[in-house]
């Protein structure tokens, strides 16, 4: 544990179980709420074929996930945490302007 809060810079063990409990909300949120939008938007695997399907699918989920993990991380009091978590992630995916 000690690895990882240093690793986090975090300083308390329940941060580490809020953290956790987070990436599972955002997750299964994200999940729960990306086939209802497809719904929505009439995107389906008829009109677009497998393949499109799960490409626009996957784009969609993970275009909702980084804004849910830092909303989710601001209602369970861990902002900073998920927001320099976010800002890291995206710079190492290539979107670094978008975030300076």
């Amino acid at each position: 544990m000690k690895k990882l809060k240093e690793r986090w810079g975090i300083e308390h063990n329940w941060q580490i179980v809020v953290i956790m409990i987070v990436f599972a909300i955002t997750g299964s949120t994200a999940s729960y709420i990306g086939k209802p939008i497809l719904g929505f938007l009439n995107i389906s695997t008829e009109n677009f074929g497998g393949f499109g399907y799960w490409i626009i699918r996957i784009l969609l989920l993970f275009v909702l996930y980084q804004f849910m993990l830092v909303f989710f991380g601001w209602v369970f009091g861990q902002y900073k945490f998920f927001w320099n978590f976010e800002k890291k992630m995206l710079r190492r995916i290539g979107l670094k302007r978008f975030i300076d």
